[in-house]
């Protein structure tokens, strides 16, 4: 089997509550717009209570974007979006005639129509459409937006909690790297449900006002949702394309601290091994980093976690960082593949983005955020961090062609 050492970025697609494209995302970061705001979509008792970051489409206008139906899931509408922007992106000549394959990552499934579906069937078990609940699974999901790109050679689905979406993103460059696809679509998509806000609400995450990503006074997340995708291609592929591509991916890593079921590991374990693994394969060093996309949730465990993991790999220098989920909030499995798309834009358009309402240095760190919108950057490389539920952490290294 022959093996290919460099896979190249060629297309990015992406809708968050911040922008339905990637053209938008750029004036949002570059007007430090926020996306949350208060509750519209979905029927909750946290209506007026708990702010989101919704995407600001309804799911009649997603429909009609995607040409999907009433009965495909948020999820899938979202994923479809996102993934067909990439692909129109990418632009790559002779498509059909090569082996394309679709790794997408999800958390929720199909799981808003369900949540429907019972509210109509437990008040009379004869009510409540069995369409609702048919595409219920995470996989699901991933086969209706493989059906509509048309992509038969290889499909399959991610679902690693937060980590989502960027384990999409290296299986899919494992699979370029072993001559498995010419070509494969990678990233994820998760929509806001009852059953993830609740979840969320119960175990006291939740912050009432505005996330603070590592600031000494964060209270908690934010819960966004969306989907970002990126795709990857083979060396021979990206010397088809009649653009250059936006960047490679030259490090990944997967580490778990199993730590706990919802806890990062007070010690970050999980996270520094993620990174320091991600760094060996790329060849660089720590000072090669130019930009931390950090997980930053915002909640006390996973900001002094993390904020500790990068303490001991990039002490005593460190590069600009920030968490750009104070811009999307946190959106779970699809927060990978949205800060791929980021990433592989900073190193095109040279900015770091703005970690914003950030106010107080967190007490045992020796370093803060960025806090305002910087261009004409020497971005060359890029570190994204994706860390999830039961310590499953993930780091991604983006590189200039």
């Amino acid at each position: 089997m022959s093996t290919h050492s460099t896979v190249y970025i060629a297309g990015l697609g992406i809708i968050s509550a911040i922008g339905n494209n990637v053209a938008e995302h750029l004036d949002a970061f570059k007007n430090e717009r926020a996306g949350m705001a208060g509750i519209t979509i979905i029927d909750t008792i946290h209506k007026g209570k708990l702010p989101v970051a919704e995407v600001k489409l309804s799911n009649e206008q997603l429909i009609s974007l995607t040409g999907l139906t009433e009965h495909n899931s948020r999820t899938a509408l979202l994923s479809l979006a996102a993934a067909r922007e990439a692909v129109a992106d990418a632009a790559i000549p002779g498509l059909d005639e090569l082996r394309v394959g679709l790794v997408s990552a999800n958390t929720v499934g199909g799981m808003d129509r369900s949540e429907d579906f019972f509210v109509e069937f437990i008040a009379d078990n004869s009510k409540g459409k069995l369409k609702n609940v048919y595409d219920h699974e995470c996989g699901s999901i991933t086969e209706i937006v493989a059906d509509k790109l048309g992509i038969t050679d290889f499909i399959t689905t991610i679902s690693t909690a937060c980590s989502s979406s960027a384990n999409a993103i290296f299986y899919g460059a494992r699979l370029i790297k072993n001559d498995i696809a010419d070509v494969v679509i990678a990233g994820g998509a998760d929509s806001l449900t009852k059953f993830t806000l609740n979840g969320f609400n119960t175990l006291m995450i939740l912050d009432e006002g505005f996330c603070k990503p590592f600031d000494e006074n964060r209270k908690g997340l934010n819960l966004g949702e969306g989907a970002g995708y990126i795709v990857l291609v083979s060396d021979k592929v990206a010397e088809t394309l009649s653009t250059p591509p936006y960047c490679t991916l030259s490090g990944y890593n997967n580490s778990n601290d199993a730590f706990h079921q919802t806890a990062s590991s007070p010690d970050g374990t999980g996270s520094y091994m993620a990174m320091q693994g991600a760094l060996k394969m790329s060849g660089l060093k720590p000072s090669d980093i130019n930009y931390i996309n950090l997980h930053g949730t915002g909640t006390p465990n996973n900001d002094s976690a993390e904020g500790t993991a990068v303490k001991r790999v990039f002490d005593p220098h460190y590069p600009p960082m920030s968490s750009t989920k104070s811009f999307t909030g946190h959106t779970l499995g699809a927060s990978g593949g949205i800060e791929a798309v980021f990433s592989a834009l900073a190193i095109r358009h040279k900015i770091i983005y703005p970690n914003l309402r950030f106010q107080t240095r967190m007490n045992e760190l020796p370093f803060a955020p960025v806090t305002r919108y910087l261009t004409g950057k020497p971005v060359k490389h890029v570190m994204s961090n994706s860390f999830g539920f039961g310590g499953n952490c993930t780091s991604l290294i983006f590189s200039e062609v």
